[in-house]
C-alpha cells in the first residue's frame, strides 16, 4: 500500500514538472487620449535681444604713453569735449620745445639771408657784383625760407603730439566699459573707454541660418521689454551679409521710435512679423504625448476597434507653449495617448482612463445646526432600556 502511494506521488510530481508554465498576460494599461484636430497658432517665432547704441566709439589715444590719470567712469555721462585720460606730456613737451628752437634757428638764418640778398641786389645795381653772385644769395633765402617753413610743420605736429596726451570726448554719450587703468603703458590706438553715443537705439538679436531669408529690411518687428506689458514697433535696418563664424547666426539690427528708447543693455524679446505663424491652421500636442528613442520622434496611435496601440513617427517643426506643432505623421481624427505613453509597447492592449467623480464634501456647518434645532434621541442599549 505505501510503495504504490509513493509510485503514485512520484508520477503527479513528474507530470507536473513536465507540464507547460502558464504564461503571464501582459496588463492593460488604462490611458488618457486625445483626437487629432486642426487647432491655430496662437504664438510665433521670439528671439532674444539687446538694446544697443546706434554708434558705439571706442577711443584711445593717438599716441603711445603710460596712462597717468582717467576721469572717466563706468556709467558717467560725458559731453563733447570733456577730458576723459591723461597720458604723461612729459616727452612730448619736451619734443615741442625742441620744434620751437629748431624754428627759431630757422628763422634767424632766414633773416640774415634775407638782410644778404638785399645788400647783393643793392651792388648789382652798381655792378659791383655779378648776376650769378646775386642768384647764390636769393637761392640761398629760398632755401632758408625753406627751413623755417620745415620748422613749422614739425613744430605744429610736435604741439598735436602734446595736445594729443589727453583724450577729450569727441561726442556726448554714456561710458559703457573702461579697458585701461592708470600705470598702464598704451600703444598708440589701445582702447580706454568706450561710449555708448546719443542717439538712436537699435536692438540686435540673432537669426537662425535657415530664416534669415525670410527677414527682410524694413520690415516690421515688435518688442516686447522684459518685465513689462508694454509693445514698441520697431523695422529691420540691417542683416548682416555673413553668419557669425562661431554661432553660425546672422546680426539683425532693428531701428526703434526714438521716443520709446529703452536703457542700454537691456534684454528684450523680438517677434519678427515676417516669422509670425499666428493663426495658421497646425496639428498640436502635448508634449506628454511624444516619444523620442534618439532618433526620431513618434506617439501612441489608439486602434479603437482593439483597443491596442501603435507607434506612429512624427515630425515636430516648432513649439507653441506647453504644445508641439505636428507637420507630419498625423491626421485629423486619429486619437494619441497623452498619458501613460512611457509603460506602452507595440500592440498592447489598453483602456481608456475614467476620471473618477469628485466626492460631494459634507456639510459639516449644515449638520451641526441641524443637531443644534432639534436634540438627539437618548441613546437605546442593546436590551432595548434607555440609558
Amino acid at each position: 500500500m505505501f510503495r504504490t502511494s509513493a509510485a503514485l506521488f512520484s508520477l503527479l510530481t513528474l507530470l507536473v514538472g513536465c507540464s507547460k508554465p502558464v504564461p503571464n498576460e501582459e496588463p492593460i494599461r488604462a490611458v488618457k487620449v486625445v483626437t487629432v484636430g486642426v487647432d491655430t497658432m496662437r504664438s510665433g517665432a521670439e528671439f532674444a535681444g539687446e538694446v544697443r547704441a546706434r554708434v558705439d566709439s571706442r577711443l584711445g589715444f593717438r599716441v603711445a604713453g603710460k596712462l597717468m590719470r582717467r576721469q572717466a567712469e563706468l556709467g558717467q555721462r560725458v559731453k563733447k569735449g570733456d577730458t576723459l585720460a591723461q597720458l604723461d606730456p612729459q616727452d612730448f613737451l619736451l619734443g615741442l620745445q625742441s620744434a620751437k628752437a629748431q624754428l627759431a634757428q630757422a628763422t634767424t638764418n632766414r633773416d640774415l639771408a634775407a638782410a644778404d640778398f638785399k645788400r647783393f641786389q643793392e651792388l648789382r645795381a652798381q655792378n659791383f657784383i655779378s648776376s650769378a653772385e646775386l642768384e647764390r644769395r636769393e637761392a640761398a633765402l629760398k632755401a632758408a625760407q625753406a627751413q623755417v617753413d620745415q620748422a613749422q610743420a614739425q613744430g605744429t605736429v610736435q604741439g598735436n603730439q602734446a595736445a594729443y596726451t589727453t583724450l577729450l570726448a569727441d561726442v556726448s554719450g554714456v561710458i559703457t566699459a573702461v579697458e585701461a587703468e592708470p600705470g598702464q603703458v598704451l600703444m598708440a590706438g589701445t582702447p580706454v573707454v568706450r561710449i555708448a553715443q546719443d542717439g538712436p537705439r537699435d536692438v540686435v538679436f540673432a537669426v537662425p541660418e535657415d530664416r534669415v531669408g525670410m527677414v527682410e529690411t524694413g520690415s516690421k518687428v515688435d518688442i516686447h521689454a522684459w518685465g513689462s506689458d508694454t509693445s514698441i514697433q520697431g523695422q529691420v535696418r540691417e542683416v548682416a551679409a555673413s553668419a557669425d563664424p562661431v554661432t553660425r547666426t546672422f546680426i539683425v539690427k532693428v531701428s526703434m521710435d526714438p521716443q520709446r528708447d529703452l536703457p542700454l543693455g537691456s534684454t528684450v524679446s523680438v517677434a519678427p512679423h515676417a516669422l509670425s505663424l499666428r493663426g495658421i491652421s497646425v496639428i498640436k500636442l502635448p508634449t506628454s504625448a511624444l516619444r523620442q528613442d534618439g532618433k526620431s520622434t513618434a506617439v501612441w496611435v489608439l486602434d479603437p476597434s482593439s483597443m491596442t496601440v501603435k507607434l506612429q513617427p512624427v515630425l515636430v517643426a516648432t513649439a507653441d507653449g506647453n504644445e508641439v506643432v505636428l507637420t507630419e505623421g498625423l491626421l485629423p481624427g486619429m486619437q494619441v495617448v497623452i498619458a501613460g505613453a512611457h509603460v506602452l509597447s507595440p500592440g498592447q492592449k489598453v483602456t481608456l482612463y475614467k476620471e473618477k467623480p469628485a466626492t460631494v464634501p459634507v456639510d459639516r456647518a449644515g449638520t451641526a445646526i441641524k443637531g443644534v434645532a432639534t436634540p438627539s434621541e437618548p441613546e437605546t442599549a442593546a436590551s432595548g432600556q434607555k440609558k
